[in-house]
């Protein structure tokens, strides 16, 4: 279990309450017009909701996001004092974030250089004239931070992740999801009409304007590119994705490309690997099909879009507003940039906390954020949550011994990774510039890149951390790790000082829900190390998918907005997660409760029982604009917030007992389901 070094800050842990009294449930909005039994997410959300108004720079607000934005303005002020007290800058990564974030914040800086940092880039692509500078030209974008097409990274082999293996992967579209180049609805049509006035807008802002037909020659281009992209559902099949090659072998599959040229600069003249993991072998060989027939006048116009798009948030305003009329208000309905801190933050560290320096703004949040209690505390939810797991697992009915033993290993050798890291990366031979937001973004790329290349000669470091301690959000890693940063063990989620009911249906659900990923519908695949095995006998496989079919048909029912239904396959894992976490939490509840004997105390009116529901319903708290809400259904792997209560908690007897729901009633399934 990880432990991490204090730092000298650390008694401004009280800066989010930590330290203050015990964390009470907000209640005040639980509603009088909706019974519990009826829609529990409106019982205790239905007043906030219409009371709450989104921000013009808001495309959702609610418990996620306003503990992002308190983590945000944390760090904004940290940042502030590492600026104006260069003696705070004590390691490498407070002087890179500190340069970093100033050169983010300096907009008459950013104006000032224009496109000077990309201009080398952009150069390149510009001077291609001759097919076999193809291959040379994407794997220098691809190592700078400009998947398109091809993405690329390296990391522990799916099926031995004692070592790390090269993986090449889709990429490089700008419309949001494959099937957009094929929808023909009216929110399809305006998206493609905001993605091609951003493309010529930004061509034209960097002196290379582009005509109607110039713009229709990249859409085509673009759709043939998706043609090839797996759906998103497919992707989650961890053995589909999993198709190791050779240069060879990728030669014979996507003839058209010179694969050895493009292998030898992505990894910057090192020996090249003999063996690498082609995810989506068909994705390749489009690519390669398309480097042998395009036009290069039509690649140069793509590369030149998928450069000035990667790099639009740190270019002057031109760059950027283009960035946000389409990312922004097209796609999420935005009426209003955020504020500029929290974008510059979001910039560097990255939604999920994993982009190459986002370490850096872990170890300035945690030193003020983040207590030892906090720490001791939430390592006890954890052993709770897998404790119940265990019993649950032994007392399957559907599942034989050969197979439950395997998942019992797998279970105990989890390793649960909270708050931070031990210790922090020295970000050897980086350097960045106050005065260069731009610039610093290629260093950072580039720095990672090298990084990465230097990964495939060395052993796996199963204690890494590969997401920022700052990030509001849990993760189930790839070596049958999960991973809770300090950022998301803060109030309403958790507090060292509350009652256990509220942690257990905030923090404790959460760790249930990580847990189970990796025995949803994917993770499932992978053993007590994180490889990617077939640990089941074949009865036990069939009665699993039974299950998980379930699920899916389930959720995908639910419509929650007119024409448009959750996608049960693609949000499949999350659900199995959501369905079975749930439970297990509360199980792990009640043995803490036997530890104080405090199983029948009530606090504010509502038993522990109770409390562990609204605690839960208030996690969900959510309010979202249509457009956010409309791309959420059609990309994202999670279902709406509010559904994540509703399934959840009326598939679970639990439940119904703690609010004496009847038979018949709305949050009482008349079909449950249980996975696990």
């Amino acid at each position: 279990m990880t432990r991490f070094a204090r730092h000298r800050l650390a008694a401004a842990a009280t800066l989010l309450g930590l330290a203050a009294t015990a964390h009470a449930l907000d209640l005040k909005g639980l509603s009088k017009e909706v019974q519990p039994c009826d829609d529990f997410y409106s019982f205790v959300n239905g007043n906030w909701e219409a009371a709450t108004e989104l921000p013009a720079s808001r495309a959702r607000i609610g418990s996620f996001e306003q503990l992002r934005q308190a983590n945000d303005e944390l760090l904004n002020r940290a940042l502030k004092e590492l600026a104006d007290q260069p003696r705070l800058q004590t390691t490498p990564g407070l002087k890179l974030i500190a340069a970093y974030y100033a050169s983010g914040m300096d907009e008459a800086a950013i104006e000032a250089r224009g496109l000077t940092s990309v201009t080398p880039l952009l150069n390149r692509i510009d001077s291609l004239q001759r097919r076999e500078d193809l291959p040379t030209l994407l794997a220098l974008l691809a190592r700078s931070g400009v998947a398109a097409p091809l993405g690329y990274g390296v990391s522990p082999d799916r099926k031995d992740t004692r070592r790390n293996v090269l993986n090449l992967g889709q990429s490089g579209l700008g419309l949001p999801d494959r099937d957009d180049y094929f929808r023909t609805d009216d929110r399809t049509r305006g998206l493609t009409t905001a993605y091609r006035q951003f493309a010529k807008t930004v061509l034209a802002a960097a002196g290379r304007p582009a005509a109607d037909a110039d713009l229709d020659a990249l859409m085509a281009f673009e759709t043939q590119l998706a043609e090839a992209s797996r759906e998103r559902a497919k992707l989650r099949d961890p053995n589909a994705n999993y198709n190791p090659m050779s240069a060879a072998d990728l030669a014979t599959a996507a003839p058209g490309l010179d694969w050895n040229a493009y292998l030898a600069v992505l990894t910057a003249g090192a020996k090249l690997p003999q063996r690498f993991i082609v995810a989506q072998p068909e994705f390749a060989t489009r690519v390669a099909k398309l480097a042998a027939d395009t036009p290069l006048a039509v690649w140069r116009s793509y590369l030149a879009v998928r450069v000035l798009d990667a790099a639009a948030p740190r270019l002057p305003k031109a760059f950027a507003d283009a960035s946000f009329e389409y990312r922004g208000k097209a796609i999420t309905g935005l009426q209003a940039p955020a504020p500029r801190n929290e974008e510059v933050i979001q910039q560097i560290g990255g939604r999920y906390g994993n982009e190459p320096v986002a370490l850096a703004l872990g170890e300035l949040f945690v030193a003020r954020a983040f207590s030892p209690e906090a720490q001791k505390r939430s390592l006890q939810l954890v052993e709770d949550v897998r404790a119940a797991m265990k019993a649950r697992i032994e007392k399957l009915s559907w599942m034989t011994a050969p197979t439950k033993a395997k998942a019992l290993e797998k279970l105990a050798q989890m390793q649960p990774m909270i708050g931070a890291p031990a210790k922090w990366p020295q970000y050897e031979g980086l350097q960045l510039s106050a005065n260069d937001y731009a610039g610093n973004w290629l260093k950072v790329a580039l720095w990672h890149s090298d990084r990465q290349i230097k990964d495939l000669d060395a052993p796996v470091e199963r204690n890494r951390w590969r997401t920022s301690p700052h990030i509001v959000n849990a993760f189930a890693g790839g070596l049958n790790q999960i991973t809770f940063p300090a950022g998301i063990l803060q109030p309403p989620f958790f507090d060292a000082k509350a009652d256990d009911a509220s942690n257990y249906g905030g923090i404790g659900m959460v760790i249930g829900h990580e847990i189970t990923h990796h025995f949803d519908d994917s993770g499932r695949n992978f053993d007590a190390t994180g490889s990617l095995t077939d640990w089941w006998t074949p009865a036990d496989a069939e009665g699993y998918k039974a299950r998980a079919d379930k699920v899916a048909e389930r959720y995908s029912a639910i419509s929650p907005l007119r024409g448009y239904n959750i996608n049960g396959r693609l949000t499949l894992g999350e659900n199995i997660s959501d369905m079975s976490g749930l439970p297990i939490a509360y199980e792990g509840l009640q043995l803490a409760l036997k530890r104080t004997s405090g199983a029948d105390r009530k606090i504010d009116g509502y038993t522990p029982a109770q409390r562990f529901f609204i605690s839960n319903a208030l996690v969900w708290r959510n309010k979202v604009r249509t457009e956010f809400l409309i791309n959420q259904l059609r990309t994202d792997s999670h279902s709406p917030a509010k559904y994540r209560v509703l399934t959840p908690m009326s598939n679970s007897p639990y439940f119904a007992q703690a609010f004496s729901c009847k038979a018949g009633s709305a949050m009482v399934a008349t079909d449950p389901i249980t996975v696990w």
